[in-house]
């Protein structure tokens, strides 16, 4: 051996134990010493690249482990640098290789793993299917592979297969809660609610759901008085929301059957919903109007909105209970918006484009894409849009702004009572409008939530609403031309 490459090894050496030990500074120094004697040394140009990623320098460990690779296309070197795109969201750069990879490296499960996660970030969803199938080829007990697979398969439609990945993956971490929740929402989706609603208690034991409980529970509501589906015909029951304003206008009709099983039932909806539940009162006997934890209250049990079905013990299609018709406007309220809005005789269409952002940005559907239908004739168009997007209603000629005046929900279920049809994408005001029976076309991004199953069109919840899918990702053209169509044939 040389003494130049004695040295050089000396130094890697010496770079690679304080690199081991955590001297960060030291052991770069002495990387860029190596590159002084020896400038395409590829061993330490990925050192550099995985020194970097340790100091959250994404950038530059990219930059040095692309020099490692064109130097010396090692598979180790590759994926290292994969590993880095992904840190970095870089997935475009995954995919742009992934030819170059696979011709060297095709049996490789690291590089496999992340080539499929790359084509999922990018929304190529058959071709992310294609190598997470061939990764778990290599390491058929990889969870996360399972997992993964199993979210393209629900993305698809495919549900089924997506049942089956999940089975896969609970028997890998048979106690994983994620896993559960999951595999009951894809239960949920093929309409096997008997075992569905089941694992769906295990998001309780999800840490989401620990803040929500916190703010909802009183002093009583412990682990001791939590109502598991006994006999509580003589007790109070104290019920209160969970999720979003849409689950829990959807779970609602659940609550006149339970009020024939208890003595009492107390519920606590979210401030915006309290005007809508006092005036579809649905057996409650008292609605809550404010977060309650300091206080204690008269209650002998108590259960999360969500849990009711399962915890009544409703099977098959009895769990569609009050398909449409169980929640209704306050008459005075409804004639004042129709006094105010809607006293003419075209055919009056409210329309919704966006939900909340911080869940979603797929229930954001640019408001040019309802130009074309306010073309059709004798047709009067108006926003329902409230607070986040209610601005881009102005994108659109001759809509009328019904949003600005819709404070809460029982506003809202007013000024619905006035429309011959609404359409809008996933969101609350779908499901207001379907709890009261009136038109409604749901507008869905290609993955659609599990409540929606996998039948194009036809709703189980709710016998008014029609549903209407993206034939591809992000194309909502295709969507609006389905609409448009309908419109006219109508």
């Amino acid at each position: 051996m040389s003494v130049v490459n004695q040295e050089v090894e000396k130094l890697i050496n010496i770079g690679f134990t304080y690199h081991q030990d955590g001297c960060l500074d030291e052991a770069e120094n002495a990387y860029q010493e190596v590159l002084t004697i020896d400038g395409k040394n590829a061993e330490v140009f990925n050192l550099l690249g995985v020194l970097k990623l340790q100091q959250n320098d994404v950038i530059s460990a990219i930059n040095w482990i692309e020099k490692a690779v064109e130097i010396k296309p090692d598979v180790y070197f590759y994926e290292t640098l994969f590993q880095a795109y992904v840190r970095a969201g870089l997935f475009k750069q995954i995919v742009a290789r992934e030819k170059e990879v696979l011709e060297k490296f095709p049996d490789n499960f690291s590089l496999l793993f992340n080539i499929a996660l790359a084509n999922k970030k990018t929304k190529n969803i058959r071709a992310a299917i294609k190598f997470y199938d061939k990764a778990l080829k290599i390491n058929p007990g990889s969870y996360l592979a399972w997992f993964n697979l199993s979210h393209l398969y629900s993305i698809e439609g495919e549900t089924e297969n997506a049942v089956s990945a999940l089975k896969i993956c609970k028997k890998i971490r048979p106690n994983d809660i994620d896993t559960d929740y999951f595999l009951s929402l894809a239960l949920m989706r093929i309409k096997n609610y008997d075992k569905g609603l089941k694992l769906f208690e295990t998001r309780l034991c999800r840490e989401t759901a620990t803040a929500l409980q916190n703010k909802t529970y009183p002093n009583k509501a412990t682990k001791e008085t939590l109502w598991k589906g006994e006999n509580i015909k003589n007790k109070t029951i104290y019920v209160y929301y969970e999720a979003g304003f849409g689950d829990v206008i959807m779970f609602s009709r659940y609550l006149p059957l339970l009020a024939n099983r208890c003595g009492k039932l107390l519920f606590l909806p979210q401030k915006q919903l309290v005007p809508l539940f006092r005036d579809n009162p649905l057996g409650i006997d008292v609605v809550i109007d404010k977060y309650i934890p300091e206080c204690d209250m008269n209650f002998d049990v108590h259960a999360p909105l969500l849990s009711i079905p399962y915890l009544l013990g409703l099977k098959g299609d009895k769990v569609f209970a009050y398909p449409e018709g169980y929640i209704r406007p306050n008459k005075e309220l409804a004639e004042e918006f129709k006094k105010k809005y809607f006293n003419n005789d075209k055919i009056k269409v409210g329309i919704k484009w966006q939900g909340n952002t911080y869940y979603d940005q797929d229930r954001v559907i640019p408001t040019k894409f309802f130009k074309p239908l306010m073309a059709v004739e004798n047709t009067q168009y108006y926003s329902l849009q409230t607070f986040e997007g209610s601005e881009d209603a102005k994108e659109l000629d001759g809509i009328i702004d019904v949003g600005k005046d819709l404070i809460d929900f029982g506003q809202t279920a007013a000024a619905l009572s006035n429309l011959d049809i609404v359409i809008c994408n996933d969101t609350s005001l779908a499901h207001l409008a379907g709890a009261m029976g009136i038109p409604c076309w749901v507008i869905l991004p290609y993955e659609v939530n599990w409540r929606w199953h996998t039948d194009l069109s036809v709703c189980d919840w709710y016998n008014s609403v029609k549903l209407f899918r993206q034939h591809s990702i992000g194309n909502w053209q295709s969507v609006f031309d389905d609409i448009l169509n309908e419109m006219i044939e109508a």
